[in-house]
């Protein structure tokens, strides 16, 4: 951390001031002080305190402007709700008040909006979807309509292998990334429903074509854009390796659609020096949310590569200290909540997704070895190689134990033990859902 702390400035400066370099060096200077007293003081402890007092606020009434973001309710719950898991909370109490918020959003066509009266969108079905999964409960699950929900997915997969976000919308990485986490979680067929624009024979899936479609994905830079031919993001990557990692092992399928080298080295050029956190852009700022967009890349790509580290684990490909440091020191806000830069305000987005990329900091994830073939009695057998993390405490000097967080799932966002409750309760065992008697199935039609 010392050595951090003497990096006055970035290792290359070009002369020529532009527009990026001038905010680049202002942003700097504005975490710099926040830096330094970490060095000379210690790190500021994680005020747990504040954050979640901020947290219970923002799930209560909120203020006028906020009717901006109408169409983000799903969001909001679902960005408030893993936070506050993340700090310990107890968020089952929330299960009644998400129910009863998140059902005048379902659509009699499948999918939610992110309203009453908004259309069905990805995004907004895939953050009610880890809401109701994340605060529990088999009433939970069960006043989702499956059916309309594969059937309106259906509506969503295109035929060069990607997905739109809404019936007639854009078509991108997320879109996908949002369905198959749905697909997987909510153990729907995987299977394409007949009526689907982009059906053309018999054993079409949602998986066909997908692979490559993220392939196309990547650009000359190594990173993941959006849809083919656009600008490498760090959040398009997330959510095109967690894509990949739901329909098979990382191991295999990074390796053989995408130019892993190439994207290790965009990846690690994401993190900024001196600040220690990450951009999610080439030649754009720091933001707390990349810690989670970025940093939450990593234990994915690691996944993928052979063991070089001690006990087994990889050898780092980022600055944990460092990415510690910047959250630490520069993403809380002094009343409680976390946020992009010292120049910025908290809000649910930026707490939910620093908190996440702290989490990841803290701990190491581990793609179980695939057993044999998991045998099934019909063709909805389901994506296993989603469900075989496990994650554990990282080992690290000087840390505190009064600022771990709990741990996440590195590919669905949510608590592992959420995955494991809805996976078994799918499966037709005895779960804190409520006890099953045999496989829940549905019928394709």
């Amino acid at each position: 951390m010392a050595e951090m702390a003497e990096m006055a400035e970035p290792p290359l400066c070009d002369s020529l001031v532009t527009e990026t370099s001038r905010l680049q060096h202002e942003t700097v200077e504005a975490c710099r002080p926040w830096l330094a007293r970490a060095t000379e003081d210690g790190l500021p402890p994680l005020a747990r305190a504040k954050h979640i007092a901020y947290l219970k606020a923002c799930l209560g009434l909120l203020p006028a402007p906020y009717v901006l973001a109408d169409a983000s309710r799903p969001w909001l719950l679902y960005w408030a709700l893993t936070a506050l898991y993340l700090l310990g909370e107890d968020v089952s109490m929330y299960a009644d008040r998400v129910m009863s918020t998140v059902r005048p959003m379902q659509n009699p066509d499948g999918g939610f909006g992110g309203g009453h009266g908004q259309i069905s969108h990805g995004a907004a079905s895939y953050a009610v979807v880890l809401s109701l999964i994340t605060v529990g409960g088999e009433e939970a699950v069960r006043m989702i309509d499956r059916r309309q929900l594969w059937r309106w997915l259906g509506q969503l997969k295109q035929a060069d292998g990607g997905f739109c976000l809404s019936v007639g919308g854009e078509e991108d990485v997320r879109g996908a990334y949002c369905a198959m986490v749905i697909i997987s979680l909510l153990a729907l067929p995987l299977a394409l429903p007949e009526h689907a624009p982009a059906w053309r024979r018999p054993g079409d899936t949602f998986v066909t074509g997908l692979p490559e479609y993220l392939s196309r994905c990547q650009t000359f830079e190594g990173g993941i854009s959006g849809s083919p031919e656009t600008e490498a993001h760090g959040a398009y990557a997330f959510c095109a390796l967690a894509c990949l990692s739901i329909i098979g092992d990382p191991a295999d399928l990074f390796h053989r659609f995408l130019d892993l080298p190439a994207l290790i080295a965009w990846l690690s050029a994401r993190q900024n020096a001196p600040e220690g956190g990450f951009a999610g852009r080439t030649n754009k700022l720091v933001d707390g949310c990349y810690s989670h967009w970025v940093g939450g890349c990593w234990p994915l790509v690691e996944a993928a590569l052979p063991p070089s580290g001690r006990e087994g684990d990889p050898a780092d490909l980022f600055s944990r200290e460092g990415l510690v440091r910047y959250i630490l020191s520069c993403c809380q806000a002094e009343r409680g909540g976390l946020r992009d830069k010292p120049t910025k305000r908290p809000d649910t987005y930026h707490s939910c997704y620093v908190l996440a990329g702290l989490s990841a900091a803290q701990h190491r994830c581990h793609l179980a070895v695939r057993s044999a073939p998991e045998a099934d009695d019909d063709d909805d057998r389901h994506l296993p190689d989603a469900f075989r993390w496990t994650v554990v405490p990282a080992p690290a000097e000087d840390s505190r134990s009064s600022d771990q967080l709990a741990p996440l799932h590195p590919v669905f966002v949510i608590p592992p033990s959420a995955v494991d409750r809805v996976r078994r309760y799918f499966a037709g065992g005895s779960t804190a859902m409520g006890r099953g008697s045999g496989r829940r199935r549905m019928a394709m039609r």
